[in-house]
């Protein structure tokens, strides 16, 4: 069990907030729905199901963190993001945690 949250989550802590301090772009994957409802400030809203035909939106320089509701869709996004040349995406899992893990 702990090898596969780690395989979803990463090993290593990861400093989120360092990260958007030096420019690191949020990509939450929920639904605009969802989205609407709360997210983080600041972030992009590509809906998962909409991600492969929008990664024109994200530079591929940039160092990326996912989020979703719970981090099941962001580590899929994570993915995504990775096979189509992202170099850095980091799954920051659920919004709301990582929301607290930026303050």
């Amino acid at each position: 069990m702990m090898n596969f949250l780690k395989k979803i989550f990463g090993g290593t802590p990861v400093d989120y907030a360092g990260l958007v301090k030096h420019g690191a772009v949020i990509v939450d994957v929920r639904t605009k729905g969802e989205y609407q409802r709360g997210h983080i400030r600041g972030s992009v809203n590509i809906p998962l199901d909409t991600l492969k035909q929008n990664l024109s939106k994200i530079k591929k320089d940039a160092v990326v963190i996912t989020c979703c509701a719970s981090g099941m869709r962001s580590a899929s996004a994570k993915s995504i993001l990775k096979s189509n040349g992202f170099a850095e995406v980091h799954n920051g899992g659920g919004w709301m945690r990582l929301q607290n893990q930026l303050m």
